[in-house]
């Protein structure tokens, strides 16, 4: 079992399965077919969390991981999109754009589980990288895609976690409610935790115990929260208390986060997280107690196939929410960043100072927060003042 185990905690499957993919650095790969479409490509290769340093001699100390390059060759472009778009399930913008989607033109019950249990995961899964501090993949063997993420320690893959947790909580939410082929709804969450799950592997984030772990972790929480979710639900709604405990709690977890010997975007991210949850939660509340709003009656929940008007009506909702949406992000990024400027003295472009703690904890909660509340609050007005219901 030990030995098993430090195989799939090591590098060489995950450098296997990008092999296999097509994907291969262009040390191993020279000379390509002369179509820059072919060619070599540019990406990071630092070691992830605790390795971010380019060689001995380069004449810059400590650069973030963007300033180390590798260069890799593609020779299987289907993997190559089918992987990198996979990737992007994970990512804040299919969180800001399928979170409120299902609010407005699903069912408003299965997006509050649905909110409420990725941000519980979410949370859990960051905490645990940084307690835990497993490195990731090592670069080489491994071709590094992503950079970003490079700076965070790698088991659990909260990728793995997230995508986990929102398709099987949107597929138990949603089948004793709409009539659809309960195999159909299970391979449907499964295909797309799998290939989220893989995309990590493809692009060299994370060895394969980190993802088997992040998926095997949300599972085990869904399981243990899922007799709870109606009791959780009716508090959200009801409780007096529901709006105080949504703000002050997230705050008391986001300063109290692990703290690191070194800059991590993990913080930032469970900020984020945790912001738009708590946002979203008093807009919940606050529906429930004074506005009372529906369902929309022309959804998706009306049934298959859907006619003409209400995929209409369902497009217009969902452009004119996620404008208005990134609208208040925008908005609320600039006013919190320039106010907190202002406050502890540094320019706006400043992101040595927008790392410090007193700066990136309030500027992002308020932010997100402020995120979570339109779209559960403000967008459903503007829908029902332009008759969008």
């Amino acid at each position: 079992m030990a030995r098993l185990l430090g195989t799939l905690r090591s590098s060489q499957p995950v450098a296997r399965f990008q092999r296999s993919c097509g994907l291969f650095p262009a040390a191993e790969e020279r000379g390509g077919s002369g179509d820059p479409a072919e060619g070599p490509r540019e990406r990071g290769a630092c070691n992830g969390a605790g390795a971010l340093r380019c060689p001995a001699g380069s004449g810059r100390a400590a650069p973030g991981p963007q300033d180390c390059t590798q260069k890799y060759i593609v020779k299987n472009y289907f993997y190559y999109y089918l992987f990198k778009f996979s990737a992007a399930l994970g990512e804040e913008i299919f969180y800001i754009t399928f979170l409120p989607f299902t609010y407005w033109n699903i069912d408003h019950s299965v997006s509050r589980r649905m909110i409420i249990v990725w941000s519980i995961v979410m949370y859990i899964g960051q905490v645990f990288k940084d307690i835990l501090k497993w490195p990731r993949p090592l670069s080489p063997p491994v071709v590094k895609l992503e950079m970003r993420t490079n700076a965070e320690y790698g088991m659990p893959s909260t990728h793995a976690m997230a995508a986990t947790a929102i398709s099987f909580s949107f597929f138990i939410a949603t089948m004793n409610q709409y009539k659809y082929p309960f195999e159909l709804g299970l391979a449907a969450a499964f295909v797309f935790s799998t290939l989220v799950c893989l995309s990590r592997l493809y692009t060299g984030m994370h060895t394969v115990l980190d993802v088997i772990g992040g998926a095997l972790i949300s599972a085990m929480l869904l399981v243990l929260l899922y007799p709870a979710w109606d009791t959780i639900d009716h508090l959200l709604l009801t409780s007096p208390f529901c709006p105080l405990l949504s703000i002050v709690v997230p705050l008391v977890l986001c300063y109290n986060y692990p703290k690191l010997d070194y800059y991590s975007p993990t913080r930032g991210d469970t900020t984020t997280i945790l912001g738009a949850a708590a946002g979203a939660t008093v807009g919940f509340w606050l529906n429930n107690q004074y506005a009372a709003s529906a369902s929309p009656s022309r959804g998706v929940q009306a049934g298959f196939p859907l006619s003409s008007s209400t995929v209409l009506f369902v497009l217009a909702r969902f452009l004119v929410g996620i404008s208005v949406v990134l609208l208040a992000r925008w908005a609320m990024k600039s006013l919190v960043l320039g106010m907190l400027g202002y406050r502890y003295r540094f320019p706006m472009r400043d992101l040595a100072a927008r790392r410090r703690l007193e700066v990136e904890v309030p500027y992002k909660f308020v932010t997100y927060s402020c995120v979570g509340f339109t779209a559960t609050v403000i967008v459903p007005l503007l829908h029902e003042l332009l008759g969008l219901m």
